[in-house]
C-alpha cells in the first residue's frame, strides 16, 4: 500500500467499548473501521488514547484500521472498585486485541509496550500480527521511570485552572515549543466536585502499579525470549527510560527485532517527533507515509 498525505481532517470513525473480564468498561475509538491492515495502539502509564491522535489519523486517512483505547483507570475508561494490579492490564489488552476483526499490529508505548511484549511472549497463539515497542525494553532505566512517577505524584490537590496545568506540563517537557491548548488539556484533566482540575487517571492506581513494575522484569525478559513475531523497537535518542545497554540486551533477547532511534525524541516519541514516528510505523507495516499537514496533538503525560 502506498500512503499519501491527506489534508482532509476527517476519516470514518466510531466509538468503541470493550468489557474486561472483570466487568470494567474500556472506552476507545476506531478510525477507518473497514481499513486494513489493523493497528492497535496501547498508551503508556498516565496517558490516554489521545496520545496516538496524530499518528492514528495519518494511518487511517491512508486506509489502515486504527483502534485506540483508554486503559482501565485512565481517561474515559472504568475504575475498578477493588484496586489495581498489573495482571488486569495484561488481560485487558488480550480482550481488546481479540475484539479486532484480524490480528492487529500492536503499537505499545512504555507500559503499553510491556503489556504487548508479555502477551505476545506468553501466548502460544499471540493475538497480534507484529509488535512495535515505543521506547521501552524489558529492563529499563529506573531513574527515568522515577522521573515520570514523580511528575504523576506532583499536584495531588490538582490545578486551579487550565493555565496552571499547562505551565506544569511545559516545565516537565521544556523542549516542546507549543503549549497545550485548553481543548487538549480537557482530555487530560477532570474537574472534581471541589472545582479543582485533576489528572484524568485514578490516583488509587499509581502506587500499586508503580510498586509492581520492577517485580515483573524477570517475567518480561523471559517473555521477550519467546517472541517470534516481527518486532520493531523505536527509541528516543534523548530518552532516559531506555539506554544503549537496555537496547543491546533487548536485541540479544529478540535477535530478529529491528531497532530504529529517533535522535531528537525523548521518551515521548509520538509527541516529540510525530512525523518520523509515524513514518517508521508505516514503513514497518508496509505503508509509505508522508507528512501530515496538521499539527500533532499527542498527550503530554
Amino acid at each position: 500500500m502506498r500512503m499519501v498525505a491527506h489534508s482532509a481532517p476527517d476519516v470514518p470513525r466510531e466509538a468503541a467499548r470493550f468489557t474486561a473480564s472483570d466487568g470494567v468498561r474500556l472506552a476507545g475509538e476506531v478510525l477507518q473501521p473497514q481499513g486494513r491492515p489493523c493497528v492497535l495502539f496501547a498508551h503508556g502509564f498516565g496517558q490516554t488514547r489521545q496520545a496516538w491522535a496524530a499518528s492514528a489519523r495519518i494511518l487511517a486517512a491512508n486506509g489502515c484500521r486504527c483502534t485506540s483505547f483508554d486503559a482501565r483507570g485512565h481517561g474515559e475508561s472504568g475504575r475498578p472498585g477493588d484496586g489495581y494490579h498489573m495482571q488486569q492490564f495484561f488481560d485487558d489488552l488480550r480482550t481488546v486485541a481479540a475484539a479486532q476483526p484480524q490480528k492487529p499490529v500492536l503499537v505499545g508505548a512504555s507500559m503499553g509496550g510491556l503489556l504487548g511484549l508479555a502477551v505476545a511472549g506468553e501466548s502460544e497463539q499471540p493475538p497480534f500480527s507484529a509488535l512495535v515497542l515505543v521506547d521501552i525494553t524489558p529492563r529499563w532505566e529506573t531513574s527515568g521511570v522515577e522521573r515520570i512517577l514523580d511528575f504523576m505524584r506532583a499536584w495531588p490537590d490538582g490545578f486551579a485552572d487550565y493555565d496552571e496545568a499547562a505551565k506544569a506540563i511545559a516545565a516537565y517537557l521544556p523542549h516542546r515549543r507549543r503549549r497545550k491548548s485548553e481543548e487538549q488539556l480537557a482530555a487530560l484533566l477532570r474537574r472534581d466536585e471541589d472545582g479543582r482540575l485533576r489528572w484524568h487517571w485514578d490516583p488509587a492506581m499509581l502506587e500499586p502499579i508503580a510498586a509492581e513494575g520492577e517485580r515483573h522484569q524477570p517475567r518480561l525478559i523471559e517473555a521477550a525470549r519467546r517472541v517470534k513475531l516481527p518486532t520493531l523497537l523505536l527509541s528516543g535518542g534523548r530518552s532516559d527510560v531506555v539506554s544503549d545497554a537496555t537496547i543491546e540486551e533487548f536485541l540479544a533477547l529478540v535477535p530478529h527485532a529491528r531497532h530504529r532511534e529517533l535522535p531528537r525524541a525523548t521518551h515521548m516519541l509520538a509527541g516529540d517527533a510525530n512525523d518520523a514516528f509515524t513514518h517508521a510505523i508505516a514503513e514497518f507495516i508496509g505503508v509509505a507515509a508522508k507528512h501530515d499537514p496538521r499539527p500533532a496533538d499527542a498527550d503530554a503525560s
